[in-house]
């Protein structure tokens, strides 16, 4: 039978795990998948160590944990549609959002988020693999929204239980109302192509919290691309949405993977908020995505009904 070595993430950390041994025979056993699919579920995250490192592979991998969907932007780069479907390409390019934090000009900075919050439907999760590596920075960092809702401080926690959140496409920098850093500074703003399409777009919501089908509570929220509270799009409503998040940052364990061309990541999207740490804009970073079908039923258009939500693909 084949095997493979797990290994916890990082000591100290309650989420995550390192998995090596990963290759075309192992992934063609069935219980290898299945040992794989539970460790996904148990931790959050995985990171996979010395894998092939081609689109063809992560592919594989991707399809471990469920059918691939395909990115709902369709603006968006793709690696070829014909031999990879579903896998796109991050890249910073000159039009690319460019800020200055703690004194560092990066490139491709995104705050704290869960992927496709403008979305109804959150994808189940998204596998990344570094194609071109940047020689300094170009971290991606990943934190749990359950250790961050456990530790939270108890009367925030409540707070954001009974709140739900509006989400757009429109995710610039000067319309993030709270989570930029004290010391953020706007150099380039992001391209406005993808800002005529966000236009055409409802807005989603989204709760602050939700519930696991395991029992446990998780804080899934992020200041990017939100626009307020439902019902309480007010300077109070949004001076809560800072508080809360001010304790979020304050509670955070996070980890910060540094890749290698081996690697290849997968995070599950209802639980983990991560962080594109951005890199110096003369370097070149390039990296590939995959998205995982699925849905965790708590999302809705602002113009559905609360009780009558219904999946809907933000490009049908």
């Amino acid at each position: 039978m084949a095997s493979i070595e797990v290994k916890p993430l990082q000591e100290g950390l309650s989420f995550g795990a390192r998995v090596d041994g990963v290759t075309w025979e192992t992934l063609a056993d069935e219980g290898v998948r299945k040992q794989l699919q539970q460790l996904f579920e148990d931790r959050g995250m995985i990171v996979f160590e010395n894998v092939e490192p081609s689109a063809k592979m992560q592919v594989e991998i991707s399809n471990v944990f469920g059918p691939l969907k395909d990115h709902p932007v369709k603006m968006v780069e793709r690696l070829d549609n014909d031999s990879y479907p579903g896998v796109i390409t991050i890249r910073a390019q000159s039009d690319s959002a460019i800020c200055e934090i703690e004194g560092k000009t990066l490139v491709t900075w995104q705050p704290w988020h869960f992927d496709h919050t403008y979305n109804n439907e959150l994808n189940r999760a998204g596998v990344l693999r570094a194609e071109v590596i940047a020689p300094e920075g170009g971290l991606t960092a990943f934190a749990d929204g359950i250790q961050i809702y456990n530790d939270m401080d108890p009367t925030l926690r409540d707070k954001a239980e009974n709140i739900e959140l509006l989400y757009t496409l429109d995710m610039h920098y000067e319309r993030q109302f709270f989570g930029l850093p004290k010391t953020f500074k706007e150099i380039q703003p992001k391209n406005d192509d993808i800002l005529e399409y966000a236009k055409k777009l409802p807005r989603s919501i989204h709760p602050a919290v939700w519930t696991r089908e395991t029992g446990e509570k998780v804080l899934h929220m992020t200041p990017y691309g939100c626009r307020g509270i439902v019902g309480n799009e007010t300077p109070e409503g949004n001076a809560l949405c800072a508080e809360i998040w001010e304790n979020v940052e304050a509670t955070i364990e996070p980890y910060y993977h540094q890749w290698k061309p081996t690697d290849m990541v997968i995070w599950d999207n209802w639980r983990m908020l991560h962080e594109a740490c951005g890199c110096n804009p003369k370097y070149d970073r390039v990296v590939h995505r995959t998205t995982i079908k699925g849905d965790y039923g708590f999302g809705r258009w602002e113009t559905e009904p609360q009780a009558q939500t219904e999946t809907v693909d933000a490009m049908a």
